[in-house]
């Protein structure tokens, strides 16, 4: 089953009825859609309906930063409604977009929630033309001064792979803008790419070219690899076009240098700051992910001070992609624990 054959409450693959009948995708996908103007022309040939839907709704918003003179064109996905409950804001994976959100963030919203998806800075759709730094403190002070600018309340961040790093070093620099924290298939335990420092900038550029091909980035066929990979069990269409979903941002003419700045300064290091978050976690694994080892579920599960774990049978490193009701359902009952 690919996604344009989904049923209403189907996962994307099938795997199974959904475990909540209230959440179910009520949305249908138009005929005719409209994409914005700054979107790479190649989301056309993109197959499932879901991310065009969500692609039709990507906006940029100004966010003023420290590190740039004029406001950085941020790119996001607002919430279709504004409510008194706790914010929820996605963040996505490494050289990732608000894409991923595609199956899950419709799920939100259905259940009430107000849901933001957002980009991180150097990934995504921004408008990154006169580039600004793409080191961490900068995508943490992005972040900051957009949650700063537009949600204005404590959220609940979700972070999947090294998304959770991002959130987490968000919620330990930033407490008070976090209210709970959800991380996916967490990448918290790398040491960032502090080998690739103290290279010339040239080297540079050759060492993100080899990373390209260790992480899968924008190489069609390493796409389809990365994207193989990272599901469990997906028919070749579908992980064809899904690697076209997941290579869109690359296309955009500043992809290189700001992979390359972001190489350069470091990346993220996060693991001595896993016992500095005081704030109610919840940490969601897929079973069968290759990519990162549920044994690191565990070990995140003991070494957060107020963490509870949840793992997800049958399911790969992205889940809220590839079982997005079982996600959905989690990060609402969540959202409403106290």
């Amino acid at each position: 089953m690919t996604p344009a054959a989904l049923s209403p409450g189907a996962t994307p693959l099938g795997f199974g009825p959904t475990t909540n009948k209230l959440l179910q995708p009520r949305f249908r996908v138009s005929a005719a859609q409209a994409f914005p103007s700054f979107l790479p022309k190649q989301v056309e040939i993109i197959k499932d309906p879901f991310a065009r839907k969500l692609a039709t709704r990507i906006e940029r918003l100004p966010v003023q930063v420290s590190f740039s003179e004029g406001s950085i064109m941020s790119s996001c996905v607002k919430p279709l409604l504004q409510t008194n409950t706790t914010p929820v804001v996605l963040l996505h994976g490494f050289d990732s977009s608000c894409l991923e959100w595609r199956y899950t963030l419709p799920l939100l919203e259905e259940a009430g929630l107000e849901t933001w998806a957002m980009d991180i800075l150097g990934w995504g759709f921004s408008d990154l033309e006169r580039l600004p730094s793409c080191d961490v403190a900068s995508k943490r002070d992005h972040l900051y001064q957009f949650w700063k600018s537009y949600i204005k309340r404590p959220m609940l961040l979700v972070g999947p792979s090294l998304g959770a790093a991002v959130a987490l070093d968000f919620a330990v620099n930033h407490p008070d803008a976090v209210e709970k924290l959800v991380l996916l298939d967490a990448s918290v335990y790398s040491e960032g790419t502090s080998n690739m420092t103290t290279l010339p900038k040239a080297v540079a550029y050759a060492g993100v070219f080899l990373m390209k091909q260790v992480y899968l980035l924008k190489s069609v066929p390493l796409r389809l690899y990365a994207t193989y990979l990272a599901f469990n069990g997906l028919p070749f269409d579908t992980c064809l076009d899904w690697s076209n979903v997941g290579r869109l941002h690359c296309l955009l003419p500043w992809w290189e240098d700001a992979t390359v700045a972001f190489m350069n300064s470091g990346g993220y290091n996060v693991s001595s700051q896993i016992e500095q978050v005081k704030h109610k976690t919840l940490i969601i694994w897929g079973e069968e992910d290759q990519i990162i080892s549920n044994k690191l579920a565990v070990k995140l599960h003991c070494e957060l001070p107020n963490a509870i774990i949840r793992q997800v049978p049958d399911c790969g490193h992205i889940p809220h992609v590839e079982k997005p009701s079982v996600v959905a359902n989690l990060i609402v009952e969540f959202s409403q624990d106290d």
